[in-house]
């Protein structure tokens, strides 16, 4: 497969896409679409190939979007001060009033947990519920209707849980339904100390004993489990660190910018690029300055650990926090909680319906 030639996909709002002629073809045979969030655009795009040539961006306004969280037909989203939840109900998709027959999934909203500002960064369905990592309060916790937050585990160089941001907690790995790895930008005890040395103080842990397993890291972002090698983003150098669990043995991979979200799908690795934060005297300073040029996503083939394709925007977004696939959808539709179109849906077991309006009922009657 080839990715030199570019294509263009147009959408509005000045939010521009190119991407090498493979990547439709590709996300068309895995039948799948790619959710990221942008919270420096304010968006969660839906990336999808509706024909093999070509993709088409589905963006769903959000204030700060941060983690994503898919488990079957299930979505969330943790935003600036809130998490919202979504379920997919395919048979409302179909029947869709405003474009019926378009879309193959309707993500409808079910829940929304106000947690307050918490700067929630990954998010994960585990065998815990709905789990995130609370960076301003230093800690991995639950999100539910009980509270803002129910602390589940915090670093033990963290003495207290106060709102000062102390390590920079921001990437969660679960394996087998459970947290097992955390990221921090450092391990300093007050606020905002992982400021001073981002760029060396890094540190992945294993959650069940606490213990530091990697240091010395490059702002870590995204830590994925993928069969027995943890994957790491380093994002201040704009590469892979892939690490045997079981030998201890690494690799790293170089990668063309300030990176940061990963997933996994059928042996496709999607990851997210970020330009350098302007106005950033931190960021401004970090090795992966001279090639963060431009924000998107880049998919590698894992088998041969290569690039294979790309997206890369070219106006619009600058910065990528998440990345996540939606397995077995094609044309995905989201309508959150602020539309309310979303009120005219009913679904319940074995019923899903499309309010009509009155106005609507009566003309039904009469025809």
């Amino acid at each position: 497969m080839s990715e030199e030639t570019e294509k263009e996909a147009p959408v509005k709002k000045k939010i521009r896409l190119s991407y090498s002629e493979n990547v439709p073809e590709l996300l068309h045979k895995l039948n799948c679409s790619i959710a990221i969030s942008t919270y420096q655009a304010g968006k969660l795009i839906f990336l999808t190939a509706i024909t093999p040539n070509k993709i088409t961006q589905i963006p769903k306004s959000y204030k700060k979007p941060m983690g994503i969280a898919i488990d079957g037909n299930r979505l969330a989203i943790a935003t600036l001060n809130y998490v919202e939840v979504l379920k997919n109900v395919p048979e409302l998709a179909r029947s869709f009033p405003m474009r019926p027959g378009l879309y193959d999934s309707m993500f409808l909203p079910r829940a929304s947990y106000y947690s307050g500002l918490l700067d929630l960064h990954d998010l994960h369905w585990t065998n815990q519920g709905l789990i995130a990592v609370n960076t301003m309060f230093s800690c991995i916790s639950r999100i539910d209707q009980e509270y803002s937050f129910t602390p589940l585990w915090q670093p033990p160089f963290i003495s207290e849980l106060r709102p000062e941001d102390r390590c920079h907690l921001n990437g969660l790995a679960v394996k087998d339904g459970e947290p097992m790895y955390v990221s921090a930008l450092g391990t300093n005890d007050y606020k905002d100390s992982w400021r001073e040395n981002i760029a060396t103080d890094g540190v992945v842990m294993h959650i069940p004993t606490s213990k530091i397993i990697l240091d010395g890291l490059p702002m870590p972002h995204s830590p994925r489990v993928y069969g027995d090698d943890l994957y790491v983003l380093l994002s201040a150098t704009g590469q892979l660190l892939i690490h045997n669990l079981i030998t201890g043995k690494e690799k790293i991979m170089d990668l063309p910018g300030f990176v940061r979200g990963m997933c996994e799908y059928n042996e496709y690795i999607f990851i997210g690029l970020s330009q350098i934060r302007k106005g950033s005297k931190s960021f401004n300073k970090l090795p992966v300055k001279e090639k963060a040029e431009k924000a998107g996503v880049i998919i590698i083939f894992k088998p041969t650990s290569s690039i294979i394709g790309h997206l890369t925007y070219d106006e619009g977004v600058e910065e990528i926090y998440d990345v996540q696939v939606i397995p077995g959808v094609r044309v995905p539709g989201i309508l959150s909680a602020e539309n309310e179109i979303h009120l005219s849906s009913i679904a319940a077991p074995g019923m899903n319906y499309w309010k009509k309006e009155r106005k609507q009922e009566k003309e039904s009657e009469n025809n």
